[in-house]
């Protein structure tokens, strides 16, 4: 009697453990999911930001080199287009996230955030050369208004 005892309560104590087991893998996939949809709506806040940040710096610079601020420039017109196709395309993104993403397996959704932060590491350095391009542009301004002061 006492050798079922303690197959009972060794089998018992296997089935404990391997729902415990299971319990700890369903937490942490449902953990990592719920931090890949997190990143991914940072990253597109954060990516839509950048876009728009960019199309006030070349709206402003624009603005500034124009001789007629009301009529944009043809390279104007290019970047504006630009960043509205990036735009859209973030939307259809947002879309996706909205739609998809909830029944998106795991290696979906790390697909979707890889893109986007590839897509905002691409989008840096065009940030950070038009912010240079600005303040340089800014500067010459000033330059140019201390000058026709002057004279």
């Amino acid at each position: 009697m006492n050798f079922y005892l303690m197959l009972g309560l060794g089998i018992v104590s296997l089935i404990v453990a391997t729902l415990s087991l299971a319990a700890v893998i369903y937490r942490r996939r449902a953990d990592r999911r719920t931090g890949s949809m997190r990143q991914l709506l940072e990253l597109a806040d954060r990516l839509e930001l950048d876009l728009k940040t960019c199309r006030t710096g070349l709206q402003h610079a624009h603005a500034v080199m124009s001789l007629n601020p009301d009529q944009p420039a043809s390279g104007e017109q290019e970047a504006r287009h630009a960043i509205d196709a990036g735009l859209r395309s973030l939307l259809q993104q947002r879309i996706w996230i909205r739609d998809e993403a909830p029944k998106a397996s795991q290696q979906q959704l790390d697909h979707a955030v890889a893109t986007m932060n590839d897509t905002r590491d691409r989008l840096r350095p065009l940030l950070t050369a038009l912010d240079r391009a600005q303040h340089d542009l800014d500067s010459a301004m000033r330059d140019h208004l201390r000058r026709e002061h002057d004279a």
